[in-house]
């Protein structure tokens, strides 16, 4: 295990080091800068402005200024924000634990619906509850992911069963911990069933056809025929057939939440860091981009780290490679 792991983190490692520099260097050989405002504003001199680029390193030639930033990294500031003159990881810190909370409890949701539905769905294959689950599944993979979460916005608005926006209620500071948890829990519940949504009909899927193939395998076909109920047949002993495809299925799962989570932030007003990166794109804040770009890339390595690991656990095939 420990082998195993050792090599995952150098791969992850590198990947976070191509990324990073990719990113980096991407942003920073785009037009213009953070000071392009500035440069528009008669009121502020030429000189003024490239006192402030000289100030912050923007002159600095591409490879200097990576090597500043990795730098600030291994210090653990991730850069500095020129929006908010400040280093970036305080502004991160509440913002990915926000994003966590939501990604966590979404994925959360999603398998626990998606699991049950997938292996009913496949015991019952070419049923009417089957049909009617594929029938579902599909009508909620056409539709795009904005249109659903501006539905459920939509939904919110109209009914006022959920709040349209932020993560608690004005008043809050008055509540103990658990009249805050229970108003975090009333805002957390519209964007974490959005992001549900959009993710369990691709679970379904896969759950179903993971089953499926584990159903038509020999050896529960034998079971099967020992007269072994249906329902101990799928939990029992089809279910832990079907976990390895299922457990690579996972990291993907949490990659995808981490990804769509930005879109639902965004149209449901969350304060995660999809919010936050739409405000640092606008006014050109490279560092809190590139900061952003690193934690979501670091969220999707470890997850897939996560699923090798739990591989490695429950399959003796690749301990033995």
């Amino acid at each position: 295990m420990i082998k195993f792991a050792t090599k995952r983190l150098i791969h992850a490692t590198l990947l976070l080091i191509a990324v990073s520099f990719s990113s980096f260097a991407l942003l920073q050989l785009a037009p213009g800068d953070f000071f392009d405002e500035m440069r528009r504003n008669p009121q502020v001199s030429m000189q003024t402005v490239n006192t402030l680029r000289t100030e912050y390193g923007l002159d600095q030639p591409l490879p200097v200024r990576y090597e500043r930033w990795l730098r600030s990294v291994l210090k653990g500031h991730l850069g500095f924000s020129l929006a908010s003159n400040s280093p970036v990881t305080p502004l991160l810190r509440k913002r990915a634990c926000n994003t966590l909370l939501l990604s966590g409890t979404a994925t959360t949701l999603a398998w626990l619906l998606a699991l049950p539905i997938g292996i009913w769905a496949a015991v019952k294959r070419g049923g009417s509850a089957d049909r009617i689950w594929g029938f579902a599944t599909s009508t909620i993979l056409t539709v795009p992911d904005l249109v659903l979460f501006l539905a459920l916005l939509l939904l919110a608005v109209r009914t006022g069963w959920f709040p349209t926006g932020g993560m608690v209620s004005a008043g809050t500071d008055d509540f103990d911990a658990w009249g805050k948890a229970k108003d975090i829990s009333f805002h957390l519940m519209l964007p974490a069933m959005g992001l549900a949504l959009a993710t369990i009909p691709v679970l379904i899927r896969h759950i179903r056809a993971s089953m499926i193939e584990a159903l038509e395998s020999p050896f529960l076909r034998a079971a099967r025929g020992h007269g072994i109920p249906r329902a101990r047949l799928a939990f029992r002993y089809a279910l832990p057939a079907a976990s390895n495809p299922l457990v690579s299925l996972f990291g993907f799962s949490v990659a995808t939440m981490l990804s769509a989570s930005a879109l639902a932030e965004v149209v449901l007003s969350w304060p995660g860091l999809g919010p936050l990166l739409v405000e640092s794109i606008l006014s050109r804040d490279v560092f809190v981009v590139v900061a952003i770009v690193m934690l979501s890339s670091l969220f999707l390595v470890a997850g897939n780290l996560i699923a090798d690991l739990l591989l490695f656990a429950s399959d003796p095939r690749i301990r033995t490679e």
